[in-house]
């Protein structure tokens, strides 16, 4: 492994703990001595890096470094451009030229050798096929972005129509369709709504009360206590 690397596998593992992590440990995950990793960590601290600690106690990164150049395996790279396909094939205008403006940062990072990484063609994203909704998924991100309520016009699986107002939280995206999720103040529940069945949408200048992260933690308890309660039922 080179030593480049290595300081961004150092990075990532100091990342993924909000506690100090020992250097034995790090030692370890890097598969490197304990005095290699020493001067790793005195290295990146030369280089901007705020990681706080020392031997015997452990270290803590302090977020908003970026290690230059940006390095990534050839299989994060695929990871990277097969999520950049689906994102500029399945969502909105705005979205996909955002993907396509990461990905061309990306490419002006990367060393030479890995670039070509980008193109490779050997996995494949479809375009979707979906049905043009109601609501713009740009007024949708912004209605959730800012916790503004939507009334809409929804129609149910048999035919009939009801003017609700929602909160959405959460969007999410199936092969055929999309789902809305949100607090429904008709129902006094969160609810989910197929977004090819919003006749209209309408965004208000109300916003919703609370925290949307909140909401989104509360819906996503009800759905594990629902699934399992469903498993229990039939298991």
């Amino acid at each position: 492994m080179s030593q480049s690397q290595r300081l961004f596998d150092l990075l990532q593992i100091l990342r993924r703990h909000r506690q100090p992590v020992s250097g034995s440990y790090l030692a370890e995950e890097t598969g490197v001595s304990l005095r290699t990793i020493y001067r790793d960590i005195a290295l990146l601290q030369s280089m901007g890096a705020e990681i706080e600690g020392e031997p015997g106690f452990g270290y803590v990164l302090r977020p908003g470094f970026m290690l230059p150049p940006l390095m990534f395996s050839e299989a994060e790279l695929k990871a990277i451009t097969l999520g950049i396909q689906w994102v500029s094939r399945q969502t909105d205008d705005e979205l996909s030229l955002a993907a396509h403006d990461a990905l061309s940062k990306i490419d002006a990072v990367l060393p030479s050798e890995l670039r070509h990484k980008l193109n490779d063609n050997d996995f494949h994203v479809g375009r979707g096929a979906l049905p043009t909704p109601a609501i713009d998924l740009k007024v949708l991100r912004q209605a959730m972005q800012q916790q503004m309520k939507l009334r809409i016009i929804y129609r149910d699986a048999r035919e009939a129509d009801s003017d609700r107002v929602i909160w959405p939280i959460a969007v999410a995206f199936f092969d055929s369709r999309r789902i809305i999720a949100g607090w429904c103040e008709l129902r006094q529940d969160f609810r989910m709504f197929r977004a090819d069945r919003i006749q209209h949408a309408t965004l208000l200048a109300d916003r919703y009360p609370g925290k949307r992260r909140d909401l989104v933690r509360q819906w996503r308890l009800l759905v594990a206590e629902q699934a399992q309660e469903h498993s229990q039922t039939n298991g």
